[in-house]
């Protein structure tokens, strides 16, 4: 199968793709591509997709990567002339990732990031397809005092019988099943190391805050804090995000994993604070427990990406914000609320 679309567009596959991050990156990609997306919507939504769905270049599967599954089987995807043109990249994004029902998914996150990433590798290795795996910073460990800042380099310190260790380690396997796929069949294979991203499409009520502290500095309730005042994280807006992801596909396979994030650390309780007084409202900060899922991160160090991807976060905290209000504003009555 060749490498190169024999027709006038790439063929991309995005698993997770109407998720947070693969919806935005679905609709970057179809200026450029026909993009085929495959989720189940466990955690994420077809809102996020819905303005998508009558573009003749985007096709959504109801699929789940950890069952088996033939793409060439669609009759659906007939125009995309699989069989021809094959899949010329793969954005790996598919992993249930909700804060609040962590526990209720915790066998299909861990199926996710074993069956289902080698399933992945599979159609990639099939059709010599390139391949992003969209990982996370948890491979690091937790942040700690005396090492709060990731280089791609550093060795991760996970707990692997921990409450949350079927993602963490989830996603460290994964990394194994990417890079021994590179290494064993030559599956050009990049991991993308994301931290901490926000934007409108995140879901609501789930424990995601920054969304959440949107509805509520409107509704003029209490916005919650899972954690106590000293709450820190970075936040990349997800433009940022996809931009990241498209640059490292293009980049020599050689490069290794790459941190994508902001390396800002902010205070969440400053976050709550900027959203109450751009929406203009009174609500009050509260604290909470903790969710297992949504923890205090570490930061990213960028350098890498700088220098070999020409990348970094371009969209400042207070314009990503505005722009989540007005989104949220907008679609307040499709949502619910």
């Amino acid at each position: 199968m060749s490498k190169s679309p024999i027709f006038e567009k790439k063929n991309v596959l995005i698993t997770g793709g109407a998720g947070f991050i693969g919806s935005h990156l679905a609709e970057r990609l179809l200026r450029e591509a026909r993009v085929i997306c495959v989720d189940n919507f466990v955690t994420s939504s077809e809102r996020n997709i819905d303005h998508l769905l009558k573009n003749p270049d985007f096709e959504f599967l109801k699929v789940d990567i950890n069952t088996a599954f033939d793409l060439e089987t669609f009759p659906e995807l007939a125009r995309f002339k699989l069989p021809f043109q094959g899949v010329q990249e793969i954005y790996h994004l598919a992993a249930p990732t909700s804060p609040k029902q962590f526990d209720q998914y915790k066998i299909e996150t861990l199926r996710a990031g074993s069956e289902g990433t080698i399933r992945v590798m599979e159609i990639a290795r099939k059709y010599k397809a390139r391949v992003v795996f969209g990982s996370s910073s948890v491979v690091y460990g937790p942040r700690e005092p005396d090492h709060a800042i990731f280089k791609e380099g550093d060795l991760g310190r996970v707990n692997q019988l921990s409450p949350r260790a079927c993602y963490d380690e989830g996603k460290r396997f994964s990394e194994t099943i990417v890079q021994t796929y590179a290494d064993v069949y030559g599956v050009d294979a990049k991991i993308a190391r994301l931290f901490r991203g926000y934007g409108p499409r995140l879901r609501l009520f789930d424990g995601q805050m920054i969304p959440d502290f949107v509805l509520q500095a409107l509704d003029g309730k209490d916005l919650v804090i899972y954690g106590d005042e000293s709450f820190s994280t970075s936040l990349c807006y997800v433009t940022d995000i996809v931009d990241g992801l498209i640059r490292l596909m293009k980049a020599p396979r050689e490069i290794g994993p790459v941190n994508i994030g902001s390396d800002e650390d902010v205070k969440l309780i400053d976050v709550a604070k900027k959203i109450i007084a751009m929406t203009g409202s009174e609500s009050k900060i509260v604290f909470e427990p903790p969710l297992v899922f949504m923890t205090s991160l570490g930061l990213p160090d960028i350098r890498k990406a700088k220098e070999d991807l020409g990348w970094l976060p371009l969209v400042r905290l207070e314009d990503g914000l505005a722009q989540t209000i007005e989104y949220t504003k907008a679609n307040r009555m499709l949502l619910g609320f």
